[in-house]
């Protein structure tokens, strides 16, 4: 697990982790695609893309604090963890994972990402939009305003976990992917 864990980090941490990569790019939120779809049409389409990318670099940036809480959950794995995710379903690692970091993660990652989207001019100009005028969003047609940071924080944590998950169906299915001799036994057939 710590090694699929460490390669999602390092795939995911780094420039264009995310925003390159078309399974965890994050995307303008849900609440907010029919005012960023009329924004393109009006011809700030640059704008919004702007956008797309303050938060996936944010997203990149709150990536490597997950080290340490992964190392964390690695080492307070008991035996009946490892037993039950051996012989649990082909993510039983991931579900553990996630069990045990997600709040860690959150508290962590969310700090990071308030910094990185309040540096970040577009981003910034929602935010305050958002605080100020909740309405405006809402009857331009982008829903309610939303925590931009709280989405981006989760957005992050989904993407994690999604190539955590990835990793660990990789290590279960092919033994060249298990670099330990103890994975072997594990996982091999």
């Amino acid at each position: 697990m710590a090694q699929g864990v460490k390669r999602a980090i390092t795939q995911l941490g780094r420039e264009d982790g995310f925003n390159k990569d078309s399974f965890v790019r994050i995307l303008v939120p849900k609440q907010l695609r029919k005012l960023s779809d009329k924004a393109r049409q009006l011809g700030a389409g640059k704008k919004v893309d702007q956008f797309e990318l303050s938060i996936n670099r944010a997203a990149e940036k709150a990536i490597p604090a997950a080290a340490d809480i992964s190392a964390d959950a690695v080492r307070q794995m008991t035996v009946q963890d490892a037993i039950n995710i051996v012989s649990g379903d082909e993510d039983a690692g991931t579900q553990f994972f996630r069990r045990v970091t997600e709040d860690k993660l959150r508290a962590k990652f969310m700090p990071i990402v308030a910094d990185a989207t309040a540096k970040t001019g577009v981003t910034k100009c929602y935010k305050e939009m958002a605080g100020k005028n909740s309405g405006l969003t809402k009857s331009l047609g982008g829903g309610e305003s939303i925590d931009l940071d709280r989405y981006v924080t989760d957005e992050a944590m989904d993407g994690l976990y999604h190539y955590v998950a990835e990793q660990e169906k990789d290590i279960r299915k092919n033994p060249l992917k298990q670099s330990s001799n103890l994975l072997r036994k594990v996982f091999g057939t």
